[in-house]
């Protein structure tokens, strides 16, 4: 979906399919028949964005077969379909029964990081429209905490003088966008800035989550505007909503916080208190015992669909995403021009939560989408054909 921003430019807005993962270049054009298409039909759009994850396998499998990207492009026009912008996040396995920890790695002290999101920016050089020139790629916030980065650096500053040949050769400039993460070496919009100001090129910036930003109990306008002041570019950023609890000491809260304590993803948990941020690794370990306070709210990294906020005693961070996107595109000039609705955790949700059919799953997400349209043209953007 394109919108005009009052400036004159274009701002996209898409979906991530992450989703909807896949590992294999069948299983991506599997999910463009199987769901993209039918959100945007039910929608009644022409052309719908969608913010494509690729795993090494499928993003190996176009980077090395010319043939293979040009029939993904042709497929993405047939099915009315556009990508400007990929997850670069997960390497792989996003669809395991458990990925946990295993989603940070191969991180930025691995070649394997550099050469597989070089691989991502070479594909999305071939897929983006004809009359687009730019596009994003989010990745990891570096590594895992109690990884040495020592290299990381070295290895983005490489990426960078890739990126400045492949627009010499294709003319498409493609940015990269580090997410700050809760629990990673870059875990606020404020840890990105020395990391970012050290490494010093134009087309590596920051991809601003605002469940991430959320969780992290950063306040958007503070966090953005900092950002600005200090030069770092807003690659793209992904609209998404954390967990929050108001009351997390009540005994009914614990019990419905439990209830989003699933296998499969990591919920770091943070709450507020004098002495600072406090937080743990993943929502259980918050509620096992002692290790938050619990004399204030909670918020727990769990990307609940947007237009649909947990039931009481529980609420979503939905009023962290709008102040984040007045900031992003409600000013005389937009930050970021490339938003992505990002949702992965829909099977994640608890039982009778989820969606349990292909139809039921695609009407949850037209209706993120619905409410984010409806956010954007509220801010003053006209929704394009």
């Amino acid at each position: 979906m394109r919108f005009r921003h009052p400036d004159g430019s274009t701002v996209h807005l898409a979906y991530c399919t992450n989703v909807h993962p896949a590992e294999t270049l069948d299983g991506v054009l599997a999910q463009l028949r199987d769901h993209c298409e039918p959100v945007r039909r039910r929608l009644g759009r022409d052309r719908l964005g969608i913010g494509l994850w690729l795993a090494r396998d499928a993003a190996h499998a176009l980077v090395t077969d010319p043939s293979a990207l040009r029939g993904l492009r042709c497929e993405l026009d047939r099915r009315g379909l556009e990508v400007v912008t990929l997850n670069g996040f997960p390497y792989e396995g996003f669809g395991a029964e458990e990925v946990k920890y295993r989603v940070y790695r191969p991180d930025w002290t691995d070649p394997e990081r550099l050469d597989h999101t070089t691989a991502l920016a070479r594909v999305l050089a071939g897929l983006l429209p004809d009359d687009v020139d730019e596009g994003s790629i989010s990745t990891l916030p570096l590594a895992w905490r109690t990884r040495p980065t020592d290299t990381a650096h070295t290895a983005l500053r490489i990426l960078g003088e890739r990126l400045d040949a492949l627009e010499e050769l294709t003319g498409r400039s493609i940015r990269i966008g580090l997410e700050p993460e809760p629990g990673c070496v870059i875990e606020t919009t404020g840890d990105a800035i020395a990391p970012l100001t050290a490494i010093d090129h134009p087309r590596i910036g920051i991809c601003v989550d605002t469940c991430h930003l959320a969780t992290s109990f950063e306040d958007p306008h503070t966090a953005l505007d900092a950002l600005v002041e200090s030069h770092i570019l807003v690659v793209k950023s992904q609209l998404s909503a954390a967990l929050h609890a108001e009351h997390p000491h009540l005994p009914e809260v614990s019990v419905a916080l439990a209830a989003f304590d699933e296998p499969r993803f990591l919920h770091q948990t943070r709450t507020r208190t004098a002495a600072g941020l406090r937080g743990t690794d993943d929502l259980g370990e918050a509620l096992g015992g002692q290790a938050l306070p619990d004399a204030a709210p909670w918020r727990a990294h769990f990307h609940v669909p947007l237009h649909a906020a947990p039931a009481a005693p529980l609420t979503s961070t939905l009023p962290v995403l709008k102040a984040a996107l007045a900031r992003l595109v409600g000013g005389t000039h937009p930050l970021a021009r490339h938003l992505e609705v990002e949702t992965y955790t829909w099977q994640a949700l608890p039982p009778e939560l989820r969606p349990s059919t292909r139809t039921q799953l695609a009407d949850g997400i037209a209706a993120e989408l619905t409410l984010a349209r409806d956010l954007l043209t509220d801010l003053g953007l006209k929704e394009l054909p």
